[in-house]
């Protein structure tokens, strides 16, 4: 009978780690596609300078891939033309929601789960916009201008389109975002965390401008949308590094 007794509590402590183990991997998936989706403010959100909220543009920068002799012309167009159909992004359902919350479901019956579950909340500390915020101007951008992005002097690595990463104007904006600054961006009450990571030559000098990646921008809007402003404000460094999403952390040193 003893036998049998340790033998039953061996195969439940071992369901028990089992359990433990699906939850810290649900977990992970989640930590590492959360920065990867937009995240929504609550409907009563007002987004007051005070609290570090500043409006911005985003836009597809059509004339970086135009022939120079028709750059300037070209983008102007596709201003106006961006400016007539601008609307603001539909309301999505987070998938980390969804997620997060079948994970909070699981069962924490014995105190061993308990302690592991619990343990996990740290997990999801991460970023979190702060300070005072501005009107900007975004844009989208991709192919040859995700190469060699300036923050890295010397190279070893470049962003993606699924890449949450941005390049700011290259002259004249004095308080802009400086390199490997994470910044959060809301149309509407839906937002993104990006990292800069680049400078944008093709910006107005001057200009308040944060150029993103396909996968960022498209958070935000479609594709197509063209010319946007949205808001901007500082965020904190996330807890849990993604190098795809955001390069090498080490960039900094």
């Amino acid at each position: 009978m003893r036998w049998l007794a340790t033998a039953f509590t061996i195969q439940v402590l071992a369901s028990l780690v089992e359990a433990a183990i699906m939850n810290i991997t649900d977990t992970r998936n989640i930590r590492d596609n959360r920065y990867a989706k937009a995240h929504y403010l609550p409907e009563s959100h007002s987004f007051d300078p005070r609290d570090g909220w500043e409006p911005v543009n985003i836009s597809n920068l059509n004339y970086k891939y135009l022939a120079s002799s028709h750059k300037d012309h070209s983008f102007h167009r596709a201003l106006r033309r961006s400016s007539q159909n601008n609307t603001s992004a539909g309301t999505r359902t987070s998938k980390y929601e969804e997620k997060h919350e079948k994970t909070s479901n699981a069962t924490t019956t014995t105190g061993f789960l308990g302690t592991v579950v619990s343990s996990l909340t740290s997990i999801f500390a991460g970023c979190m916009g702060k300070g005072p915020s501005e009107g900007v101007t975004v844009t989208w951008y991709t192919g040859h201008d995700l190469e060699n992005p300036s923050c890295w002097s010397n190279g070893g690595w470049a962003p993606t389109d699924k890449s949450f990463v941005g390049a700011v104007t290259l002259d004249g904006w004095t308080t802009k975002p400086q390199c490997f600054a994470f910044i959060e961006l809301c149309n509407g009450k839906t937002c993104i965390f990006i990292r800069v990571v680049d400078t944008c030559a093709g910006c107005t000098k001057g200009s308040r401008h944060v150029d993103l990646t396909k996968a960022a921008f498209s958070e935000l809007a479609s594709l197509d949308e063209g010319v946007l402003t949205v808001q901007m404000r500082q965020a904190t460094d996330p807890d849990n590094w993604d190098n795809d999403l955001w390069g090498p952390r080490t960039a900094k040193s």
